[in-house]
C-alpha cells in the first residue's frame, strides 16, 4: 500500500498517510489514460470553425457569360469552387465534439494517472494550506519552501478556498482545482501535484 510523508508549509513532515492499493496502487492503464486525455481535449473544442460554401460566399448571382458559342468553359457563377474566391468544398462547419465516457471510466482513469503521479513521487501531501488573505508572495515563499517553485504545479484542495486561488493565478503554470472537479488530465498534465490532506481524504473516500 503507498505510503506518503504529511508536510506543512515549511516541509517539516508531520506524519505519514497510507493509501488503499486498489485506488493508488493502479499499474498500467495507458490505454484508458489516453481515451480519458482525447475525451477532455474533444469537449474543450468549441467547434465554432467554419468555412464558406458557394451558397455563403457573396456575389456570383449572374451568369459570367452565355452558355453557348463563347469558346470558354460552361461557368453559371464566379463563385464556383472552381475559381479564385469561390466557396470552399466540403471545408469544416460548426459542430458539436463532445462525447462523455462511462463515469466509472473517468474515475478509474484519475486514479490510475494519481497512481502513477505517487509512484513517480511526484505528489506532495501537505496537512494543510491556509492563507490568510490574498497575496502572491505569501503562495510563492510556500511553494519555495516546498521546493517546487518554478515548476508545473497543480495544487488540489478541499472545496474552493478563495484566497489560495487568488493568491495562486498569477503565478505561471501554477493551477488551483478542488478534489471533487479533479480529472486525468489535470494530473497528468501537471509535473507535480500539491495535494492537501483533507483533499487526498476525498479521494480515499469516493
Amino acid at each position: 500500500m503507498p505510503e506518503l510523508s504529511v508536510r506543512d508549509i515549511n516541509n517539516n513532515v508531520t506524519g505519514t498517510m497510507t493509501l488503499p492499493d486498489e485506488k493508488f496502487g493502479i499499474e498500467g492503464k495507458d490505454a484508458l489514460l489516453h481515451e480519458a486525455v482525447v475525451n477532455f481535449l474533444a469537449n474543450q473544442r468549441q467547434g465554432t470553425h467554419a468555412t464558406k460554401t458557394r451558397g455563403l460566399v457573396s456575389g456570383g448571382g449572374k451568369k459570367p457569360w452565355r452558355q453557348k458559342h463563347t469558346g470558354r468553359a460552361r461557368a453559371g457563377s464566379i463563385r464556383s469552387p472552381l475559381w479564385r474566391g469561390g466557396g470552399v468544398v466540403f471545408g469544416p462547419q460548426p459542430r458539436d465534439y463532445y462525447y462523455s465516457m462511462p463515469k466509472k471510466a473517468r474515475r478509474l482513469a484519475l486514479y490510475a494517472a494519481l497512481s502513477r503521479k505517487i509512484a513517480d513521487d511526484e505528489v506532495i501531501v501537505l496537512d494543510k494550506l491556509e492563507i490568510q488573505e490574498p497575496k502572491t508572495k505569501k503562495m510563492v515563499e510556500i511553494l519555495n519552501n516546498l521546493g517546487v517553485a518554478g515548476e508545473s504545479l497543480l495544487v488540489v484542495v478541499n472545496g474552493v478556498d478563495r484566497n489560495v486561488i487568488l493568491s495562486s493565478r498569477n503565478i505561471p503554470a501554477v493551477r488551483v482545482m478542488t478534489a471533487e472537479d479533479l480529472h486525468a488530465y489535470d494530473v497528468l498534465s501537471a509535473s507535480r501535484v500539491l495535494m492537501t490532506k483533507a483533499a487526498l481524504e476525498v479521494l480515499k473516500a469516493e
